[in-house]
């Protein structure tokens, strides 16, 4: 079994007059044969907050953790049996068609990236794979709609026996963590602050642009 998880850092936004849309749009694919190893790193840093500072659910989310807390989570994880995968967008490089089609825009370059681990062969593809999405929208058309997407081109391109989950980091502990990666290199395509890349950097086997 080989499991890959997805999650995004940034926004689709694209009016750049408004301070709080992002340059970048981030895609981070998340590879592990096992979920054990990486949910007790969860676990643990959910475990060492103060009682204050546990969070309602028990989901962690890297924007609002404190330095310390995403460190401990970081470097936990870079000592696991693990990569990670990401393509950033310049959003400002974004054909004007794409930007009117977000959903469009989304389900492009995650499939583009998918792509990339197949003709690369990142993961066993004899093996059954089981693709987790985070939960972005509260729209379950869309959800739906990438959902099926994906199964359909994968199938199609790739012949890979492949199941396909949108699930919320409450349900999927896995998320979390991914969370924290993407934000991570969020902060170094948006802001230029390296430090918590640096931490999980020598995971990081492919970090490309789209554009």
């Amino acid at each position: 079994m080989a499991y890959i998880f997805l999650d995004e850092s940034g926004d689709l936004g694209f009016d750049f007059s408004k301070k709080r849309t992002s340059k970048f749009f981030i895609i981070t694919f998340l590879f592990s044969s096992k979920k054990g190893p990486i949910e007790k790193v969860v676990s643990k840093t959910h475990g060492s907050l103060k009682k204050k500072h546990k969070k309602r659910g028990g989901v962690l989310h890297c924007f609002q953790e404190k330095p310390i807390t995403r460190q401990r989570l970081l470097k936990q994880l870079a000592k696991k049996d693990c990569s990670i995968m990401t393509v950033y967008l310049n959003k400002k490089k974004v054909y004007t068609k794409l930007q009117n089609e977000k959903n469009v825009l989304y389900n492009y370059v995650t499939n583009i990236l998918l792509d990339r681990i197949y003709t690369k062969k990142i993961i066993p593809l004899d093996k059954k794979v089981v693709f987790i999405a985070s939960r972005k929208e509260t729209n379950k058309f869309l959800n739906e709609n990438f959902r099926k997407y994906l199964t359909e081109t994968i199938k199609n391109n790739h012949k890979v026996d492949i199941d396909i989950e949108i699930k919320t980091p409450f349900e999927e502990k896995i998320l979390q963590a991914v969370d924290f990666v993407s934000w991570s290199i969020f902060r170094k395509q948006e802001y230029g602050d390296e430090s918590y890349y640096n931490i999980i950097k020598d995971k990081i086997i492919e970090e490309n642009p789209l554009f």
